[in-house]
């Protein structure tokens, strides 16, 4: 029997420090994927990789192999031994699994109650899944329908109103800082979707001069134009700590944008300014020993847990809606997986069927030669008709119960019936 099987860590169950170990880019997820399709114990998988959480979803039919083998790649992707992440990793089994795809798609699982960047990464994982050919019939079924759960939820509940998300909360945390934005000098490294977000919150909040930098400069001037900010290049950035007071970091980089050493550069000319780095990345871009020097403070994506539960008491209410609507939906898998049990027994019903059609028409090859091709056309498509018909009431009488213990009776009565497992 094939086994659905979920295993990862997220932001509950691992710190920052070692989810950033085994975050993986686009080519990571690419080795990921290769890697699964070559373990013989996996029949069908995809890889999720976000700044907070870290997931394998395949289908095997034993379980503990397929998790072991899952284990020892996680630990060759992070060059980090299992014993060092093997405490901090969740694993679910076929509903439980379900369940948790089904809640990680319609962001009853994120950091942030009701974000929407967390669908699109799953889309984006689904995608590249079908892209290296290790989604099949179960997976592919299972994604439509996470999909299909995520759409509900966002249009029958209010759970994405007052829009928060971590650039929302990083804005949230400044505010603290300062008890004002106004005015406030801003610099954002990396110009991706969370920069954006970010920059138009600190718009909304008053914010006065948004400088941005990103490795690729033409990415930092198109941003910069949407956002009314001012593009500078990744060589300005020790210019740009002596003058800003907040620097937001959201980039993809795997080493520190800012190191301790350039911080303490620019705390020199800052005439004790204090500087507030706000680092959303995973891997972190801020080196974290910068939050040892005097009026300097650096808060990482783990700090935003605080600032985001002070706006989720709405949201929670919706999420108890949400959280209604995916458990409807996982019934609704469950019985579909269910009738997978009673396919085989099908698939044979009507080769067995086709089988016997072509026998009793090769029998009838001398009548049907004296006929013309019209004539011979509608004896087949009446010969076939006539067997789907047969085998109409048994195959519904097989799905019908695939929800019920009794199941595996009826496939075993179907198959001796029909003398389905008789030797050639």
């Amino acid at each position: 029997m094939i086994k659905i099987i979920n295993i990862g860590m997220n932001h509950e169950t691992a710190p920052v420090e070692l989810r950033e170990c085994l975050a993986a880019e686009a080519e990571g997820v690419a080795v990921a994927l290769d890697a699964i399709r070559h373990i013989d114990c996996i029949r069908e998988g995809l890889f999720i990789s976000t700044c907070n959480r870290v997931e394998a979803l395949v289908t095997a039919e034993d379980a503990s192999e397929a998790r072991k083998s899952i284990i020892s790649l996680m630990s060759r992707m992070g060059n980090i031994p299992e014993s060092e992440f093997s405490p901090n990793l969740y694993t679910h089994e076929d509903m439980d699994a379900v369940l948790h795809v089904f809640r990680v798609a319609s962001s009853l699982d994120s950091l942030v109650t009701g974000e929407p960047q967390i669908l699109g990464q799953i889309k984006e994982a689904y995608s590249q899944a079908t892209k290296e050919k290790t989604a099949g019939v179960i997976l592919n079924r299972l994604m439509h329908r996470a999909f299909h759960v995520a759409k509900r939820v966002r249009t029958e509940t209010l759970i994405c109103e007052s829009a928060v998300s971590i650039s929302y909360a990083a804005v949230e945390l400044a505010k603290k800082i300062f008890h004002e934005i106004k005015g406030k000098k801003v610099l954002l490294i990396g110009a991706g979707e969370m920069a954006e977000l970010a920059a138009k919150n600190l718009r909304a909040q008053g914010a006065g001069s948004i400088s941005v930098a990103n490795r690729t400069f033409d990415r930092a001037v198109r941003v910069a134009e949407i956002i009314d900010a001012r593009p500078v290049s990744f060589e300005e950035i020790d210019l740009q700590l002596q003058e800003v007071d907040i620097v937001i970091a959201s980039t993809a980089s795997k080493e520190y944008i800012i190191t301790c050493d350039q911080a303490k550069k620019s705390i020199r000319k800052r005439r004790n300014r204090p500087l507030f780095f706000i680092d959303i990345a995973v891997p972190r871009n801020i080196e974290p020993q910068i939050n040892s020097l005097s009026n300097v403070y650096v808060y990482d994506i783990d700090d935003l847990k605080g600032v985001i539960k002070m706006n989720m008491a709405h949201r929670q209410q919706e999420a108890v809606k949400a959280e209604r609507i995916v458990m409807e939906e996982c019934i609704k898998f469950e019985k579909w997986i269910k009738t997978l049990a009673a396919v085989p027994t099908i698939i044979s019903l009507k080769k067995k069927s086709e089988s016997i059609i072509r026998a009793e028409l090769k029998k009838s090859d001398g009548v049907l030669l004296k006929m013309t091709p019209e004539q011979k056309e509608a004896v087949q498509t009446l010969t076939k008709s006539v067997a789907e018909k047969i085998l109409n009431d048994p195959i519904l009488f097989l799905k019908g119960r695939s929800d019920r213990p009794s199941l595996d009776m009826y496939i075993d009565v179907t198959r001796r019936l029909f003398n389905l497992d008789r030797e050639n």
